[in-house]
């Protein structure tokens, strides 16, 4: 294997209480059951039991309080003229995404999506913003504790065909085989998608540049984490490959999860800005035009 960063955080579980994160599904709480502990899970987040102690969270089952929010000048140009489901959901993130920023006692600014879709954030904040069909959720993060974070939400529905052979490399079909014994019901191309969205952003702020999701390699474990290798010289998960990154996963009330957060202890700025050289590399290598034999 290659180096290992256990960039996210330690297991909290003990060894006992791991089985409930298991792929086969045997004892993990899929959609519970009773409305009661639906209200009971929401009341406690279902994002703030995936992200590590020090990522402050709010999400959102639907537009509801969080999208009363005022939008800044530059956040309303962004959405002018899009339908009405877009506009809600633009401004029910950012309002999660405020409620977490006042979480660390950080003041609300506008965030306006930059080049690569993601959000500026103020100096001093990592962050990252999800949405999907009825949830919205944001995460952040001082940058003393961590250098980057990302999360995705997707629903616990398969890929359509022609979206998991574009994102699911034969490698990673081959790991799904191999580390997964049936699964009862969850889609593990989508979660494999879910955990490349989260890996893209926490690393595309150090990048600086757009990547396709096979460039991301990602393999999933059954204790609710997953190995993440960012876009860089060398085969993944290789002994020669490039430092592998901790993430983790989970499967809450009809929702995939998955988080990335890079601790500021583990991985340092360093690291990441030589890892966004390679990538860099490796995408100007990838343009360069084929020569024909002399």
């Amino acid at each position: 294997m290659p180096p290992t960063s256990d960039a996210c955080w330690s297991m909290r579980n003990g060894p006992g209480q791991a089985a409930h994160r298991q792929l086969d599904g045997r004892e993990l709480p899929l959609d519970p059951l009773s409305s009661n502990s639906r209200r009971r899970r929401r009341r406690r987040g279902v994002i703030a039991e995936v992200v590590p102690t020090g990522v402050r969270t709010r999400e959102a089952f639907d537009d509801g309080p969080e999208a009363a929010v005022t939008l800044f000048a530059t956040e309303r140009a962004v959405v002018e003229g899009v339908h009405d489901e877009r506009r809600k959901e633009f401004t029910t993130v950012r309002g999660c995404a405020r409620a977490a920023l006042a979480g660390l006692g950080v003041d609300s600014a506008p965030l306006v999506p930059g080049p690569l879709g993601a959000p500026g954030w103020s100096a001093g904040v990592v962050g990252s913003m999800a949405h999907c069909r009825s949830y919205r959720a944001a995460a952040v993060a001082l940058t003393e504790d961590f250098a980057a974070l990302g999360i995705d939400a997707e629903p616990r529905k398969p890929l359509p065909r022609f979206m998991a052979e574009r994102i699911v490399t034969d490698v990673e079909a081959g790991w799904l085989r191999q580390d997964s014994r049936p699964a009862a019901g969850l889609p593990l191309d989508r979660l494999l998608f879910c955990a490349k969205e989260a890996s893209y952003k926490a690393f595309s702020p150090w990048t600086g540049a757009r990547f396709g999701f096979r460039d991301f390699t990602v393999r999933l474990r059954p204790d609710g984490t997953f190995l993440t290798a960012p876009p860089t010289s060398g085969t993944p998960m290789s002994p020669s490959g490039p430092v592998v990154f901790t993430g983790r996963w989970s499967a809450r009330s009809g929702l995939l999860l998955s988080v990335v957060a890079l601790s500021a202890s583990h991985v340092s700025h360093d690291l990441l800005n030589d890892l966004a050289l390679k990538a860099a590399k490796k995408r100007d290598n990838e343009k360069q035009p084929t020569r024909r034999p002399a």
